[in-house]
């Protein structure tokens, strides 16, 4: 790997020199022509990461996320890493492993690595996290959950929640379960909950339960099993599309036809939920867009451009196989 002190030696110039040429500094037309050719003969390409690193400005992008293996937040780093580059700015990512002490860890560690600013796909925004937020003096962006001390963006879990209880009673299903996940989680465990509730809420011939479960689908499995012998409802809303295959899974164990003796629907639109048979009917959210957005506000923070202080990404309802109409 070519180096700049191999340049400098080639060119007959000071290391210093190309130092200052590859910055943009003042350098003399023939030093130019000298280091331009050894550049091109070379194809030396600077790194541009290490300069980010050693500028007093960065053009790095840190981004935290609680999971890697997760549909939901692979796509989003897609749409942030691609704007991004667009945008001529780094994104690092930092894993935690859905670990709250090492995403507070990892607020601090970006920080002291001069990241120009930072993404946090947080599954909850606790005292301790608007501690360190606070704290580093870097812009932040939180996605996926809401804060009113920090600009955010957030799906519209609420109003997708609503919509997606009114398909549902449109298709005269009154024995619900609507299954969902802890409290902690306030965009999937309290706001798409309550969204849902509002939607159902003056049905008086409707019956709704709400049951919860983990965002495994293991778990979920185990809890729609009990749901199924408990309950016996005719259709199950689940708060994700991981929760409604587990639900799929368990119904099946369970000796039942979807949609014919229950019918299923999740949150998310995961792309296998449409390659499954039966497909499974869901709250799609743009996830990528969203990363594209987040990545556009999160520049505009750098640059300290005005940007909404909350912005919510697009959903659809995904009327698919798996929601079945009864009929008296």
């Amino acid at each position: 790997m070519v180096t700049i002190a191999d340049i400098a030696k080639m060119a007959g110039v000071a290391k210093s020199t190309v130092s200052r040429y590859l910055n943009g500094g003042s350098v003399s037309d023939e030093t130019i022509r000298k280091i331009e050719k050894v550049v091109q003969e070379t194809g030396y390409s600077p790194n541009k990461f290490a300069q980010s690193l050693k500028a007093k400005k960065t053009n790095i992008i840190g981004t935290i996320v609680p999971r890697l293996d997760s549909y939901a937040t692979s796509q989003t780093l897609i749409g942030i890493d691609e704007q991004l580059r667009d945008l001529e700015y780094q994104l690092i990512i930092s894993n935690t492993s859905q670990s709250l002490e090492r995403e507070i860890e990892n607020i601090y560690i970006l920080a002291q690595q001069k990241v120009a600013g930072i993404i946090l796909l947080a599954t909850m925004v606790t005292k301790k996290h608007i501690k360190a937020l606070h704290e580093i003096n870097v812009p932040i962006l939180l996605v996926g959950q809401e804060n009113e001390e920090f600009h955010s963006l957030i799906h519209n879990d609420y109003q997708a929640a609503h919509s997606l209880g009114e398909y549902v009673l449109s298709q005269r299903h009154t024995r619900i379960a609507y299954l969902g996940v802890a409290k902690e989680d306030i965009a999937v465990g309290v706001k798409r909950r309550e969204g849902f509730m509002s939607a159902v809420a003056d049905k008086v011939d409707a019956e709704v339960k709400y049951f919860e479960t983990s965002f495994k689908s293991e778990d979920a499995i185990h809890k729609t099993l009990e749901i199924i012998e408990q309950y016996k409802p005719s259709i199950i809303v689940c708060a994700t599309d991981n929760i409604a295959l587990g639900a799929l899974k368990a119904a099946y164990m369970s000796g039942l036809q979807v949609p014919e003796d229950l019918s299923i629907t999740g949150f998310g639109g995961y792309e296998v939920t449409d390659l499954i048979h039966p497909s499974i009917t869901t709250a799609k959210f743009f996830y990528k867009e969203a990363g594209n957005i987040a990545a556009k506000n999160m520049v505009k923070m750098v640059n300290k451009e005005e940007i909404d202080k909350v912005t919510f990404s697009k959903y659809e309802i995904i009327k698919r196989e798996s929601v079945d109409k009864k009929f008296d």
